[in-house]
């Protein structure tokens, strides 16, 4: 499990379009990357629509945005697509990198205890340093808190 201060995992993963994204290769910028269950449920849905509908702020604050989940490349390009989204989506169908990061693993659901994907987000600086973790996240209104904190981030002139 990743903790503040480590550095962005050195794996590759699958975007929506089946191109192998290395995670270290991000470094130069700040990245968001945000973890969620799966594509087109309810909450999944709110928050990618919330990534998409703030993208601009984020971008100028020097920042871009990944979103992991354990569904497939055929599934990302689909959800990609229906809900247009503007950033690339990566595919961790056996959990490395979610479990890398401490977004795998016993959570409530519905009232009851399942193993699975953890909602999170972490943002690590252009140096490829995590800086900040979002432990719980309210879907609908995730992408306007990143762009808030990011622009906190910005230097004053």
């Amino acid at each position: 499990m990743l903790t503040l201060g480590d550095l962005i995992p050195d794996v590759s993963l699958l975007n929506e379009s089946g191109v192998s994204v290395n995670l270290r290769s991000l470094q130069g910028s700040y990245v968001v990357l945000y973890t969620y269950p799966k594509n087109n449920t309810p909450g999944c849905t709110a928050e990618a629509c919330s990534f998409r509908d703030s993208s601009a702020e984020i971008s100028q604050a020097g920042a871009k945005i990944y979103g992991i989940s354990g569904d497939s490349v055929a599934s990302h390009a689909k959800f990609k697509a229906k809900h247009q989204l503007n950033f690339t989506l990566l595919s961790d169908p056996e959990h490395k990198v979610l479990q890398a990061l401490g977004a795998w693993g016993e959570k409530m659901s519905f009232g009851k205890k399942r193993i699975g994907i953890i909602r999170q987000t972490f943002l690590f600086d252009p140096q490829g340093i995590l800086i900040q973790i979002w432990p719980k996240v309210s879907p609908q209104e995730h992408g306007a808190e990143i762009a808030a904190y990011l622009s906190s981030l910005a230097p004053r002139e």
